[in-house]
């Protein structure tokens, strides 16, 4: 039986290979090497390098595979036009030595290309490291794959990112049903593709319908079983081409972002009040992009990252693909879920204020530079620039990315490789003649449990009602409760009646799943049912098999925090309807509610702009009320002010959602069709001037009898009538006018 010891000591690792096709001819265009330990337990690679991670020598074993794979693709025969694809383990990136394999690479006979499969797990978790690996292996001319695309939506955010040249998309995609989820993996994919020429490569293919489906998704790379498993040796029946890659992406790196703008773009300056604002406008269009989306920013200073900062950071990272927020003072996670990183004050990007946002079909950043005014905060000047060049973007991004502290998984991963032989600080069923002697390691592991602050539980999802097998002190304090109470037990015994019923059934679904999930919810201390907020993280451990076979829980009491964001958040609310109001009185008119004069011009403007950015046409339409005089003289100004009230009633009934009404004063009304047919225009604006004229002129039920009054409109419309206010509001009055006339030349005033 061979340990990882063993192993390592005698480099018994050797790889097999497996054909790449392209879809069209059919030829093999590339050999995907995978690594194999010896014969016994550890041939698998799963099982070899879970020990090799178990015994903390993920980085030996890892060179060994790669040295492996590039020797043993030259002496099968992987040389050119062939080329060969290998992968990289995300958590060694910081230490894998590339000049050995780059040399084995580039002397190798009749040459070799070679691309470097990542997975989005590999720049999720040590972003530095691996855009510095990337950098250093296409300046000596390897290609950039992005692996298991699909597989998660941190794929899709992070794909612009890295630039990669093949996309390879994940087995499922063409294994399993479409669904909405494959066809926004399509379409982002898609995107990319046809914006940079790299190629798509779908995996699993094993017959001619996930063959159909691979070409349908966009495909022109092939691999599976249909095309030959892998093997020691190549198949030398097969036709053989080269891979025809687009051009290597050329990519320097930046000290900084606002370094990555270019000289032609002119700069804008601005006191804080301003980018404030384009900053949240940034971070909203992030939230509409959701998971396939990733936020990067430098705050300069850790005290510019406030509560309220901190509040809609949690919120970016519980609903966008990955965010990381950058400052002196700041720690690796800010804020729950966000990756953050300290600035040395001599930092370039400390005199920065940056913020890029970057997803499949969308890109901005706002890179600023403090010019280093000492006035008060909010009066301190900016130099900056808005781009939505995704180059530039990206590379912005790329510079921010290479501060983000690597996500440390020691604790949580050391809870998985030993969970499932912690020995119990609590008796259990098994008795002690089933108890395995503590290791040292395990003996350290449970004194560093036993010493956190944060609620550690461990439960078994194996035995019915999943019941918990493990807790330490911290989660005795935050439950109220002795350990003996609870072990044995599900942990809903926290819950109560004011739990959220949704958050709970999400802890389910993903426990049903095997997902990692991050909840906050009102749970209960102790007898007194206390209640308090728990931010509760929950994440699987496996057995060698890949079974979910244990959960282990970290709790952490935020009560202050949770009823600090009620009170800002009523606070918010509170302003937002002294907002609401104070817009009210300024830009509404208060006795309709429909826009007033001073805002009406403004409606217009940005209406003509919309039409001619979108090459559609606009009709204005100017109505003045026939006889409304007479009415406040027969049935007082009262009854006057509820026709008006009428008036508007019926012409929002009438109009569309998007359509805007004005009173102008008086009697005297406006209303804009926006999203016309340029062509059309003014006949669509006339056809429902009429109709208006109809409404209005069926008789209102005031107080003081019925009131009829007549409608006169004329109407103007963009472009044929002139493309400003101005031209646009005398052509539809002197319409009007010539209608009023009109109907008083024929008795109908």
């Amino acid at each position: 039986m061979n340990g990882i010891s063993e192993v390592l000591a005698g480099g018994s690792v050797r790889s097999v290979f497996q054909p790449i096709v392209d879809l069209d001819s059919g030829s093999v265009v590339a050999y995907e090497a995978l690594a194999r330990g010896p014969r016994g337990e550890l041939e698998r690679p799963d099982l070899l390098f879970a020990a090799a991670r178990a015994e903390g020598r993920l980085a030996e074993l890892d060179e060994l595979c790669r040295r492996a794979a590039l020797r043993g693709a030259v002496e099968a025969g992987v040389v050119l036009p062939l080329t060969l694809f290998v992968n990289v383990e995300p958590e060694v990136l910081d230490s894998a030595p590339l000049e050995e394999l780059l040399a084995i690479s580039v002397d190798a006979p009749g040459g070799m290309q070679v691309v470097l499969e990542i997975t989005e797990r590999a720049i999720g978790t040590r972003p530095a490291e691996l855009l510095a690996t990337v950098t250093r292996l296409r300046e000596a001319g390897w290609r950039i794959a992005l692996d298991d695309v699909g597989a998660d939506d941190l794929s899709l955010a992070f794909m612009p990112l890295l630039r990669p040249d093949i996309v390879k998309l994940d087995l499922r995609l063409v294994q399993q049903r479409p669904g909405p989820a494959v066809a926004e993996i399509m379409n982002a994919v898609n995107a990319y593709a046809e914006r940079t020429g790299a190629l798509i490569l779908a995996e699993g293919i094993e017959d001619e319908s996930h063959l159909a489906v691979a070409r349908a998704l966009g495909a022109r790379l092939g691999q599976g079983w249909m095309f030959g498993r892998p093997a020691a040796t190549l198949n030398p029946t097969l036709p053989v081409s080269s891979l025809d890659l687009p051009p290597a992406v050329a990519f320097t790196p930046q000290a900084s972002p606002f370094e990555c703008v270019p000289e032609s773009t002119p700069l804008r300056r601005s006191t804080k009040p301003l980018l404030i604002e384009l900053s949240k406008h940034l971070e909203r269009e992030a939230l509409r992009f959701g998971s396939t989306c990733m936020v990067v920013a430098a705050f300069q200073e850790a005290k510019h990252f406030t509560v309220s900062t901190t509040q809609r950071y949690r919120e970016l990272a519980e609903r966008t693909g990955f965010v990381a927020a950058i400052g002196e003072g700041l720690s690796a996670e800010p804020a729950a879920g966000v990756r953050g990183a300290d600035l040395p004050a001599d930092d370039k990007v400390r005199g920065e204020w940056d913020i890029a946002v970057l997803s499949p079909h969308f890109s901005a950043a706002l890179l600023a530079r403090d010019l280093g005014d000492r006035g008060p905060d909010l009066e301190r000047t900016f130099e900056f620039a808005l781009t939505y060049d995704r180059d530039v973007v990206a590379d912005a991004a790329a510079a921010l990315m290479a501060r983000v502290l690597p996500q440390d998984p020691a604790a949580l991963e050391a809870l998985r490789a030993t969970a499932a032989g912690l020995p119990s600080a609590q008796p259990t069923q098994a008795g002690p003649a089933h108890r395995t002697r503590e290791t040292d390691s395990e003996r350290t592991l449970r004194r560093a449990l036993a010493a956190t602050a944060n609620g550690v539980t461990i439960s078994d999802v194996t035995r019915p009602d999943q019941p918990l097998i493990y807790v330490n002190t911290a989660f005795e304090r935050l439950s109220g409760l002795r350990a003996e109470d609870v072990i044995g037990r599900n942990c809903r015994f926290l819950q109560g009646e004011g739990t959220d019923r949704d958050a709970v059934k999400r802890l389910r679904e993903a426990i049903a799943d095997g997902r990692e999930i991050r909840e906050t919810m009102l749970n209960y201390r102790g007898p007194e049912r206390t209640p308090w907020w728990n931010e509760i993280y929950l994440a699987p451990v496996f057995d060698d098999t890949g079974r979910v076979v244990q959960y282990i829980g970290v709790q952490n009491d935020v009560t202050a925090r949770v009823e600090a964001e009620a009170r800002l958040t009523r606070e918010r609310e509170r302003a937002e309807a002294y907002a609401a109001e104070i817009e009210q009185l300024a830009w509404r008119d208060p006795l309709t509610g429909v826009l007033n004069r001073r805002r009406v011009q403004e409606a217009l403007e940005g209406t003509i702009l919309h039409s001619q950015m979108s090459d559609t046409g606009a009709a204005l339409l100017y109505l003045d009320l026939d006889g409304f005089k007479g009415v406040n003289d027969d049935f007082g100004h009262a009854a006057g002010d509820e026709l008006l009230r009428v008036t508007a009633e019926r012409l929002r009934a009438r109009l569309r959602r998007g359509d805007l009404i004005a009173r102008l004063g008086g009697d005297e009304f406006l209303v804009i069709l926006p999203g016309l047919d340029q062509a059309s225009a003014g006949v669509e604006g006339r056809r429902v001037a009429d109709e208006l004229a109809a409404i209005l002129s069926e008789p209102v039920r005031t107080g003081r009898g019925l009131a009829r009054v007549r409608a006169s409109i004329g109407v103007s419309s963009f472009p044929q009538d002139g493309s400003g206010f101005d031209e646009l509001l005398h052509a539809a009055d002197t319409r009007m006018y010539a209608i009023k006339n009109a109907n008083r030349s024929s008795g109908l005033h």
